[in-house]
């Protein structure tokens, strides 16, 4: 497993300047064009290991950055995002994490603390297998797939 435990005290400030520096690469080989918003956005995405909402984000932009974005404006952003596969979204929370792994195509596998709402991504190519060799057994066509998994991380874990 290549999951991280982000409780773990690490140098936050490389960790999303080593995620802005990639997302420049990722869309420079697509001919893809990260505004300043877009980076902005994807900043504030990275800034932590909790799934961020689409509203705190437009809170943060607006608190921060005293920008006044509507709505629509911030969805547009996300899904220039996701389209270049920069971020996930974590449908059970309405809400998007930092792709771990931007400069390769993969599907979505996390691991969601219901506690203290971190998320980590996995990146276990046996999980994907698994559920493409069963669709395919049933005739099943997969578009997309994200497989979340609610729990307590170790350190909540710990505290219960």
């Amino acid at each position: 497993m290549s999951a991280t435990d982000p409780h773990v005290p690490h140098d936050h400030t490389h960790c999303v300047s080593t995620a802005l520096d990639t997302a420049e690469e990722v869309c420079a080989r697509g001919g893809a064009r990260l505004t300043p918003l877009r980076k902005r956005v994807l900043e504030l995405v990275w800034q932590s290991h909790k799934p961020l909402g689409a509203y705190d984000i437009l809170e943060t932009l607006s608190r921060e950055d005293g920008r006044r974005a509507a709505p629509p404006t911030v969805y547009r952003a996300l899904d220039f995002l996701l389209e270049q596969g920069l971020v996930h979204r974590i449908a059970s929370l309405n809400a998007f994490i930092g792709c771990a792994h931007p400069e390769r195509a993969h599907e979505g596998q996390f691991l969601i603390c219901r506690n203290c709402r971190i998320a980590v991504e996995l990146d276990q190519p046996l999980i994907h297998r698994a559920i493409s060799d069963s669709a395919a057994g049933l005739g099943f066509a997969v578009e997309a797939e994200t497989v979340e998994i609610t729990g307590l991380c170790a350190r909540c874990k710990a505290a219960a």
